[in-house]
């Protein structure tokens, strides 16, 4: 299980806020993140509830889709991070080469191909020192 240590308390799961617009990949990300022991605190399928459950929850990584339907996720990314929610991923079906600028003038931490979305990825971005192996 993924944990990350709180001063003077006991280890806690890894906290993601998931923004897509896409219901069925909320739900798969969900269950195969909470799977692996991530506890999926929240998720947001626009700009403006991704603002106000990061504001709200303060998860250890906000996971954002790089295409949010009208939206722009690189945008998200760039608003969220400039405030310092937590730590931005990106994400997309797209393979990383094709969005390899964006992601590098991006303020995300990293980015996750969707079809390679684990625990472990996550975790490697978002707190390498509590990623497995």
């Amino acid at each position: 299980m993924l944990m990350r240590m709180k001063p003077g308390s006991r280890e806690t799961a890894l906290r993601i806020l998931i923004v897509d617009d896409s219901r069925h990949f909320l739900n798969a990300a969900r269950a195969v993140l909470e799977q692996d022991g991530i506890s999926v605190v929240g998720v947001a399928s626009t700009s403006a509830e991704a603002r106000q459950l990061a504001r709200e929850l303060r998860p250890d990584g906000i996971l954002v889709d790089v295409d949010l339907g009208d939206e722009s996720g690189l945008d998200l990314a760039l608003e969220l991070a400039s405030v310092e929610y937590a730590p931005v991923v990106l994400i997309s079906a797209y393979p990383e080469s094709e969005l390899a600028d964006l992601i590098a003038a991006s303020p995300a931490v990293g980015f996750v191909s969707k079809s390679d979305l684990s625990a472990s990825a996550v975790s490697s971005l978002i707190a390498p020192e509590r990623a497995p192996g």
